[in-house]
């Protein structure tokens, strides 16, 4: 009896022990691929985010913009980069595995699925928020105010803990989280739907180049909405120190600086269509490359 209750002890366990590794290896896979879609993309798109940054921060065109780049010469170009590189790498690992797995649960328990994806979008977009600082250093680095003043991203984070405290490294967190909740939420539900209806390639290539399609016509559309949302933020993690300005506050105040015209807070809305439409089609194509490789 004892030779018998172990050998079905251990014939169950060489059943279920395989399991537990395979549930993990699901559960990281997202992360993992969410992270590395977003690497390489950061080294192609980063001039092109420098100039739309200065048509956000400055208002000014984009032949105008290049010339301050051009003033400025190689050496500044990619000045800034350390932050989005660790940022939209962990911002994307994130937004990948903390909506799959707020997702599965919400689906287990039969909640609607379009209200289960928005739920799970807003917990990954809030979460992603925690990684602002980033945003809030690379701003100021790419900043030409800041030039002088900060040696890198290491600098000017001592500078900001030592002189301003940790609530500076926050400044402009309200619409970062009210552009990354909703965006996140729209993101996955359209994608899951145009996937849905979008016709089966067995061609590695075909289906790659469905996959960048799809992913850079979600990411220009939801770039675009909500883009004043960007500006403001940009406008609000601009200084250093001094007071926290409301949201409302920040948007009056750009909107009389640009003569009072809704339509100036696209300056640059056409070259950021331009770069989330690379960026987010390098992404959602890399991500399922990943994933079907992991």
């Amino acid at each position: 009896m004892a030779e018998g209750g172990l050998l079905e002890e251990h014939c169950v366990s060489e059943v279920i022990m395989p399991v537990e590794p395979t549930v993990l290896q699901e559960q990281w896979k997202e992360f993992i691929c969410g992270g590395g879609s977003a690497f390489c993309n950061i080294v192609i798109s980063y001039p092109l985010n420098k100039i739309i940054f200065r048509q956000m921060m400055h208002g000014v065109e984009t032949t105008r913009a290049l010339n301050q780049l051009q003033k400025e010469g190689f050496t500044y170009l990619y000045r800034g980069m350390l932050p989005p590189l660790l940022q939209r790498s962990l911002s994307m690992s994130i937004m990948f595995g903390v909506y799959n797995q707020s997702l599965q649960p919400l689906l287990q328990q039969k909640h609607d699925p379009y209200v289960a994806k928005t739920i799970a979008g807003f917990v990954a977009g809030c979460v992603e928020a925690t990684l602002m600082p980033f945003e809030r250093i690379q701003t100021l680095l790419i900043n030409p105010k800041y030039h002088e003043e900060f040696k890198n991203t290491f600098h000017a984070a001592r500078h900001i803990a030592k002189h301003c405290g940790l609530k500076e490294f926050y400044r402009g967190l309200t619409p970062i989280l009210l552009r990354n909740g909703p965006s996140n939420a729209l993101f996955f539900i359209i994608r899951d739907e145009l996937q849905s209806r979008s016709p089966k390639r067995e061609n590695v290539f075909s289906q790659g180049f469905q996959n960048f399609i799809a992913g850079a016509a979600i990411g220009a559309f939801l770039s675009t909405l909500f883009y004043p949302l960007n500006v403001i933020k940009i406008s609000m993690q601009s200084d250093l120190g001094g007071p926290h300005r409301s949201v409302i506050y920040e948007f009056r105040a750009i909107l009389d600086k640009r003569g009072a015209r809704f339509a100036n807070f696209y300056h640059g809305a056409l070259l950021n269509i331009s770069r989330a439409f690379l960026s987010w089609g390098l992404i959602n194509a890399s991500y399922e490359i990943l994933r079907n490789i992991l």
